[in-house]
Formats: structure tokens, sequence, C-alpha cells
């Protein structure tokens, strides 16, 4: 497959907003000159767009032509086209090349069944910060992946957030937490802003405070590793504002909602990914 540092021929299927993200991190990590990577979408409209904005090829189907010329293929595509497009694609995948699937609670071995071919397969989860290159992104490995492939992978990610590599059993997990992760947060902004509203505060006011404290105490658990029950207990005063807020927050199970949250939410990504193998069962025979 040659070194990591020769510049590799890129697809990416399916350029929607992640899609597109991606490709602005595979130009930023330089691991493909922008004339070497080319995209799929749907609309010839979007296909323009995107071409457009990176400088690289871009058209409207074309799935089977792309995938054939390229070093690595990035299916940043939907579960529910996930395996019309592996069949679309199947028979001009190879050993060579590296296949990196961006569809949730998609299984490895799903997709090993539907191409029917021995070739590097990665599952990841990124999540929708990576369009702002703060993404948050795990990553699990088939047993065809090098130490190499994996490298370029992580290069890859890197270029557009944070990333970890999990055991695909961890997947469900990842996707309920970070995945979507940011939905939870919205709302948390979304509700502060409300309160703030509520005691009087302009919109811009109350928007402007709360987008930058959830800002600011992420990036102080991130870049002081200082545990949050910590960080927390550093803002609380005897008989002050914060433990009387805190007290309310507990009264109505903050914790124990958010916790819930992530757990349903990971036991719904298991019961898909379990239809989606039974629905494409035979695949691949």
């Amino acid at each position: 497959m040659g070194s990591m540092s020769e510049k590799k021929r890129i697809a990416v299927i399916g350029a929607g907003n992640m899609g597109a993200a991606m490709i602005g991190g595979i130009l930023k990590a330089q691991v493909a000159e922008p004339g070497e990577v080319v995209a799929t979408t749907r609309s010839a409209e979007r296909a323009s767009e995107v071409a457009e904005r990176y400088g690289i090829r871009a058209r409207a189907g074309g799935n089977r032509e792309a995938a054939a010329e390229s070093d690595l293929i990035l299916l940043a595509v939907k579960p529910g086209v996930l395996g019309t497009v592996l069949e679309e694609i199947r028979d001009v995948l190879h050993e060579g090349q590296i296949l990196i699937s961006l569809a949730a609670v998609a299984p490895i071995r799903l997709i090993e069944r539907l191409i029917a071919r021995r070739m590097p397969v990665f599952r990841a989860m990124p999540n929708i910060p990576v369009v702002i290159e703060e993404g948050a992104t795990a990553v699990s490995a088939n047993g065809v992946a090098t130490a190499e492939h994996r490298a370029l992978v992580e290069r890859i990610f890197r270029a557009v957030g944070v990333v970890c590599f999990v055991d695909e059993e961890a997947m469900d997990a990842v996707t309920a937490l970070s995945g979507s992760g940011p939905a939870y947060v919205y709302m948390v902004i979304e509700a502060l802003i409300a309160g703030g509203l509520k005691m009087g505060l302009s919109h811009e006011v109350a928007t402007r405070l709360a987008e930058q404290t959830v800002l600011g105490a992420a990036r102080l658990v991130k870049e002081t590793g200082i545990h949050p029950a910590i960080l927390r207990d550093q803002v609380i005063t005897p008989g002050g504002v914060t433990i009387s807020a805190i007290h309310e927050l507990e009264r109505h199970g903050l914790r124990a909602m958010l916790i819930s949250a992530v757990e349903t939410a990971t036991n719904h990504a298991r019961s898909r990914s379990r239809a989606l193998l039974e629905q494409w069962k035979t695949a691949g025979d």
C-alpha cells in the first residue's frame, strides 16, 4: 500500500454535512490533494456546491466509479442506504483499499458481509461539531486493518477534532454519548437562555452568556483534567446562590436524567444494530 506520506486518492460517498466536513479534514490533514478527492452527492446542485467549496471533483451519483478509482473510501451515508450503496460498489472493491463507514449503528460484520471482500474496514462515529473542527469521534476497526491503516484514519479524524479508538462493542454507547450528546447539550443551552429570559435578560445577552458558559466550562474540564465535581465545588460558596440552584437540579434529578438518556439511547442503538443485521441477513451469500 506504500508509505503513509504518499498522497491517497479518496472517495467520499454521500457528501452531506458530515461528508463535507470530512472532506475539509482530509484536505487539512493533507492526506490527499484536492485533485485526488472525489465526492458523490444526491443532487447536481449539491455536487457543484461541494466542488466549489473544496476545489474537488463532485458529482451526483457515480458511486461505483468513485470507489473504483480510490485508495480510501469514506461512506458518509445513513444506515438505511448503506446496504444499497455497498451492494452497488462491492465488485470494484479490493484488499488494497481502506473502507471507512460513518453509518451509525451499522456493525463491521454487516459491512463485511455486504462487501464479501477481505479488506480493512473502519467504523467511525463522528459527531456534528466536526463541521467546526471540534468533533468527538470514536473509531473501531476489523482484523484486516494494520497499525499503518489506523494511523491514517486517526490523522483524518484528528483534523476535525478529538479521536479515540474503542472496541466495537463500545460503539452503541459512543453513539448515545457523543453522537447524540450535542442534542442534549443544545437543550441545556436553550433552557439556560430561557431561564435568563424569564428573569429579565435580553435574548442577545442570555444567549451570549449561556453559550460561552457551556463552552468555557467544557474547556476548563478538558484543559485542567480536574474532575467536574471538584470544579463544581469550587463555584459553590456556603449559603450562596449556586448551592440553592444545585439543590433544585438535584431535586429534579438532572444527573439521573442524563445518565438515563445515555442508557436509553445506547439500548436503542443496540436494537437498531440488530435490526440492520436481520434485514441484510442473507446478503453477500
